[in-house]
């Protein structure tokens, strides 16, 4: 994603497809689901959020702490990856700041 760092940590969400939805009318609140965006990022996100879920102390109480809150496993994954997408925005603006102040 060469836009990473030129954006805000929502944007970066929902260009790799884990921003939610609503499915919403009138009275009707439905489960909000994640689409679009791209497949390669969501991919790999996905796989990093798994070993952070694993071996990231700070990722894995996160994790635990969604999970003991009622939800599901993988809608607990899914919030995994989008604050994974949101810190490397982050990084890689840092980065681009320190190379080039200007």
């Amino acid at each position: 994603m060469p836009e990473l760092g030129a954006m805000t940590g929502r944007q970066a969400a929902s260009l790799a497809g884990l921003a939610p939805h609503p499915h919403q009318s009138g009275q009707r609140d439905g489960y909000r689901r994640t689409r679009g965006g791209r497949p390669e990022v969501k991919r790999a996100l996905f796989m990093a959020a798994m070993a952070a879920r694993n071996h990231n102390p700070t990722r894995k109480a996160v994790y635990q702490r969604l999970v003991a809150n009622g939800k599901k496993p993988l809608v607990a994954i899914t919030a995994l990856m989008r604050k994974l997408i949101t810190i490397i925005n982050a990084r890689v603006r840092d980065a681009r700041l320190q190379t080039n102040p200007n």
